[in-house]
């Protein structure tokens, strides 16, 4: 499996990052989701670049114009409700692009460390021989995105998977390299951090996405 992590080249990825993790600056929750949209802009540009391309002509008002569009046919998934401004960043930059929803909540158990990773609605077209792009902020322990991608193979089996996340822990990479095919998937993340704690939080990380960015639930 191939893993790009941005943190290995300081970008403006790093500079968003920082404002996110930032205590200082997570009261503002429009700057919040602005900076996921723009991480996943960022992490669209450079998926973009691995695709497939057709050479078209394109009529201009003085000639004929040889031009490249996308070949392969992309889907964009992505988990409720942390996943809708990274979401949106790639779907600014794949416009033409077919997309999947899915939700998967943590049910706690008696002893609020532990829960299982629940997956209650998914709106997705087929996928079969697509480019599947899977984009979550938090990447802590990859339940949540092995469960959601195992519901999405029910509308067929994609040609190549995207695993796209802001912050992923180094256990949850590890389980991402144990349970999705490795010839065909690529992880993407803005850094690794090392640990996750006792309520499965990734540390240093940043909190909870969703709550920052939409507000806390009960």
């Amino acid at each position: 499996m191939k893993i790009v992590n941005f943190a290995e080249t300081p970008s403006l990825v790093s500079r968003y990052l920082m404002e996110m993790r930032s205590t200082e600056m997570q009261g503002d929750s429009m700057r919040f989701r602005r900076n996921l949209e723009r991480v996943g802009q960022i992490m669209a540009y450079e998926i973009s670049k691995t695709l497939e391309y057709n050479e078209v002509d394109v009529q201009t008002p003085l000639a004929v114009a040889k031009c490249h569009d996308v070949a392969d046919k992309v889907v964009l998934a992505t988990i409720f409700r942390a996943g809708l401004p990274f979401h949106q960043g790639f779907l600014d930059y794949f416009d033409h692009a077919e997309n999947a929803f899915v939700s998967a909540y943590r049910k706690y158990r008696e002893k609020q460390d532990n829960f299982d990773v629940l997956i209650e609605y998914l709106a997705s077209p087929r996928i079969d021989g697509k480019v599947l792009i899977i984009a979550d902020p938090m990447l802590a322990t990859g339940t949540s995105m092995e469960l959601s991608y195992r519901a999405m193979l029910t509308k067929g089996e994609p040609a190549h998977i995207h695993v796209a996340s802001v912050i992923a822990s180094r256990k949850a990479v590890e389980y991402v390299e144990r349970t999705f095919p490795s010839d065909r998937t690529t992880l993407w993340v803005g850094v690794i951090d090392d640990e996750i704690n006792d309520h499965s939080y990734i540390v240093p990380g940043l909190g909870d996405a969703g709550d920052l960015a939409y507000g806390t639930k009960e």
